[in-house]
C-alpha cells in the first residue's frame, strides 16, 4: 500500500532514534515538496525530461526522504509533469508519434524491471548509480553538437529494435532511479536517430506517460509511494512545466544542452557529496 505522510516511516527502534534527550527529526512541511515540484517541472519543459533529475536530489535534501521513497515519489510526480509537456510540444508539432511508441513499448518492460530492482536495491548502490548516471548523460551533452531541425528517420526492423531497446534502457532508469527516462531518450533520440531537439524532448514526455503509470503502480503495491508528497510535487511541477517549454523555444540547441549538462553535473555532485558522507571510507588497517 501507499504511504500518506510526509515522511518514510522510521525503522523499529527506539522511540527518539536520534538519542536520549534529542529532539527526533521533524517532518518535512509541504512547502518543500512544492518547491521540488516546482524546479523539477521548470526543468521538465525546458528539456524534454521528467524533472526527476532535479526532484530527486531535493526530495533527499527538502523532503527529508531517503534515495529509495525519493525515486518512487519522484516518478509519481512526473505523470502529471510528462502529460502537460507532451501535449504542449505536441501542439506545436514536436511530437514523432511512431517512435514514441516503439520507444514507450521498450519502456514498459524496462520500468517494471526497474521498479522490482528498486525494492530490493542497497541505498548505496542506488546513489551511486544515479551519479554515474547523471555525470555520464552531461559529459555526452556536451560533446554532441545538437541541432534544431528534425532528420529523416527511415523505420525499418532495424531501427524499430533499436528504438525498442533505446526505451528498455530509458524505462529502467526511469523504475530505478526515479526519474522520467528523458536524460537517455533525449541524448539517445538526437545522437543516435538524428531528430531534432524539440521534437527529442517532445518525444521523450508523451513515452513518459506510460512509463510513470507502470512504475508508479509497482511503486505503490510495494509501499514506496508517498502520496501527499507525490500530489504536492507533481501537481506543482505540472503547473511549472508550461513556464519550461516556454524557455526552450527561445534558447539555442546549444545552449541548452550547455544548461542541461550544468544542471546534471551539479545534481551528481550534490549526490555524491552525500553518498561519501553517508558510507565515509574505513582508514586502512582498521
Amino acid at each position: 500500500m501507499g504511504n500518506s505522510e510526509l515522511t518514510e516511516p522510521e525503522p523499529p527502534g527506539p522511540a527518539n532514534p536520534v538519542g536520549p534527550g534529542l529532539p527526533a527529526k521533524p517532518p518535512a512541511r509541504l512547502w518543500r515538496f512544492v518547491l521540488a515540484g516546482a524546479m523539477g517541472g521548470l526543468l521538465s519543459g525546458m528539456f524534454g525530461v521528467g524533472g526527476g533529475v532535479i526532484m530527486v536530489p531535493l526530495l533527499i535534501w527538502l523532503g527529508r526522504l531517503d534515495q529509495r521513497r525519493s525515486a518512487a515519489v519522484s516518478l509519481f510526480a512526473i505523470l502529471p509533469t510528462a502529460l502537460v509537456g507532451a501535449v504542449t510540444y505536441g501542439s506545436r508539432g514536436h511530437v514523432a508519434l511512431w517512435v514514441a511508441a516503439i520507444v514507450a513499448g521498450g519502456a514498459w518492460g524496462g520500468v517494471m524491471v526497474g521498479a522490482m530492482i528498486l525494492r530490493r536495491i542497497k541505498i548505496t548502490v542506488l546513489s551511486w548509480g544515479f551519479v554515474v548516471v547523471l555525470a555520464a548523460t552531461a559529459v555526452f551533452m556536451l560533446l554532441f553538437e545538437p541541432s534544431r531541425s528534425a532528420g529523416v528517420l527511415v523505420l525499418d526492423w532495424l531501427t524499430v529494435l533499436e528504438l525498442a531497446g533505446l526505451g528498455l534502457c530509458m524505462g529502467l532508469a526511469a523504475g530505478l532511479f526515479g526519474i522520467g527516462g528523458g536524460v537517455i531518450a533525449v541524448p539517445g533520440l538526437m545522437g543516435l536517430f538524428g531528430l531534432g531537439d524539440l521534437v527529442a524532448r517532445g518525444t521523450s514526455l508523451l513515452v513518459m506517460v506510460p512509463s510513470a503509470i507502470t512504475g508508479s503502480v509497482v511503486n505503490w503495491r510495494g509501499g514506496l509511494v508517498n502520496l501527499k508528497a507525490g500530489l504536492a510535487t507533481g501537481l506543482t511541477a505540472a503547473v511549472t512545466s508550461f513556464g519550461g517549454t516556454s524557455l526552450a523555444f527561445l534558447v539555442s540547441p546549444r545552449l541548452g544542452n550547455t544548461l542541461f549538462a550544468g544542471i546534471l553535473l551539479i545534481s551528481a555532485c550534490q549526490l555524491a557529496f552525500r553518498a561519501a558522507r553517508r558510507n565515509p571510507a574505513k582508514p586502512s588497517g582498521s
